[in-house]
C-alpha cells in the first residue's frame, strides 16, 4: 500500500508500506477517505517541532471500515467512521473518566500520525490503517454529516469544543474572548462552537486578515491587532490559541474574577511565565492540556449533523489525495485531502 511519509523537514513522499493486518480480534482495518491537516502538521513538516522523522502523516479523518475482528460488534465493513487520533481502550479507569488521551493500557502519547513520538501507529494518509480497540475507538459518522466537514473531528474540532462548551454550560450566554494565530484552526472552530452554544459576544483577536474574515463570518467580532498585555475589558471565558507567552499572559490577565482560561498548546518553550499573582487575586482557572478527543467526538458530530456549526468555512481548500505532498508544503490554516 501507499502512505505519505515525512522523511525530513519539508521532504514528503509517498512510500510503499506493508498492508496492516488484524492482529487482535478487537481490531479493525479502515480506509481513510477525507483527512484534514492538524494545526501541528504545518510546524511538523517545517521541522519546527522536536519530533523525530520519519513520520507517517495524518491523524484527523473519516474512513470506511474494511475489516473487523470477531470480537468487534459496534461497526462492520462498509460503515463510515471518525477515527480518534489518540489510542484508547475505552475500559480502563482513565478512559471511563473521559481521559481517553491518557489510556492506562497503551504507552503514553500513543497516537496516529506522530511517528516514534506516537508509537508508530501509522498515519491516516495511507491506503489502510489498523485501529485497535475498535469498539471503543471508532465513532460512526451520522448520515447527515458531510465527511469533508467532519474530517477534523478526530482532533482539532474536539480540541475547540472543550475550550468553550463546558464553560458555556456552566455560564450560559457568557462572553468569550479567543486569541488566535498559533493554533490556527482551533481558534476558529471555537468561534463557531461558541456561537452554536449560545455565547454572548465573541471577540476574536488575530493579525491575519483571512482568519479575521472567517471569524466574522462565523459570528465573532474580529479585532485586528496583537493580543497585547491585556485586553481593554475582561471576559468569563477565554481561549488562548495564540501559542505564545504573550498571548497566554494576556489571556490570564483578561479574565473576569472567577474566569476560565484554556490554553490549547503549540507552545514549544520549556518554561513559560504566567502572571500568577494577578491570577491569584482575580481567582482565574487556567487549564493547559491535550484534548481528550474520543470522549468529545460524539458532541462534535451532533453539532455537525444538525448543521449548527460550520467547520467547512475554516477549510482553505479540499485537495486531491495524490496532491497532498505539495499542498502540505504551502502555507495553510486547514486542508482536507479527499478521495471521495
Amino acid at each position: 500500500m501507499k502512505q505519505l511519509v515525512l522523511d525530513a523537514p519539508r521532504s514528503l513522499a509517498w512510500h510503499d508500506a506493508p498492508e496492516p493486518d488484524l492482529t487482535s480480534e478487537a481490531d479493525a482495518l479502515v480506509r481513510p477517505l477525507a483527512v484534514a491537516t492538524c494545526d501541528l502538521d504545518g510546524p511538523m513538516v517545517a521541522g519546527e517541532v522536536p519530533y523525530p522523522t520519519p513520520i507517517a502523516m495524518g491523524h484527523e479523518g473519516v474512513a470506511d471500515v474494511v475489516a473487523v475482528g470477531r470480537d468487534v460488534t459496534s461497526v462492520r465493513p462498509g460503515d463510515r467512521v471518525v477515527v480518534p487520533f489518540q489510542i484508547s481502550c475505552g475500559d480502563c479507569g482513565r478512559c471511563r473518566a473521559g481521559l481517553t488521551g491518557d489510556c492506562e493500557n497503551v504507552p503514553r502519547t500513543s497516537m496516529f500520525g506522530f511517528g516514534a513520538l506516537g508509537g508508530h501507529w501509522g498515519g491516516f494518509l495511507s491506503d489502510l490503517v489498523r485501529v485497535p480497540y475498535a469498539d471503543a475507538m471508532l465513532v460512526p459518522l451520522p448520515e447527515a454529516a458531510d465527511p469533508l466537514d467532519a474530517a477534523s473531528a478526530s482532533d482539532n474540532i474536539p480540541d475547540a469544543w472543550r475550550t468553550v462548551a463546558p464553560q458555556l454550560a456552566a455560564r450560559p450566554g457568557a462572553d468569550v474572548l479567543i486569541l488566535g494565530g498559533g493554533a490556527r484552526s482551533i481558534g476558529l472552530y471555537a468561534v463557531t462552537i461558541a456561537r452554536a452554544l449560545g455565547a454572548g459576544r465573541i471577540d476574536y483577536v488575530d493579525t491575519d486578515e483571512r482568519r479575521l474574515a472567517i471569524a466574522a463570518d462565523l459570528g465573532a467580532e474580529p479585532i485586528s491587532e496583537p493580543a497585547g498585555e491585556r485586553r481593554p475589558r475582561t471576559y468569563p471565558v477565554i481561549v488562548d490559541a495564540g501559542s505564545s507567552r504573550e498571548s497566554l499572559s494576556c489571556a490570564c490577565r483578561s479574565a473576569d474574577p472567577g474566569g476560565h482560561v484554556t490554553h490549547v498548546g503549540l507552545m514549544l518553550e520549556p518554561e513559560t511565565p504566567v502572571p500568577l499573582l494577578e491570577m491569584y487575586v482575580t481567582g482565574v482557572t487556567l487549564h493547559a492540556g491535550r484534548a481528550m478527543a474520543r470522549a468529545t467526538i460524539p458532541h462534535v458530530l451532533e453539532l455537525i449533523a444538525q448543521h449548527r456549526i460550520a467547520p467547512g468555512k475554516v477549510t482553505d481548500r479540499v485537495v486531491d489525495w495524490e496532491d497532498a505532498p505539495a499542498a502540505l508544503l504551502e502555507p495553510h490554516t486547514k486542508l482536507v485531502f479527499s478521495r471521495l
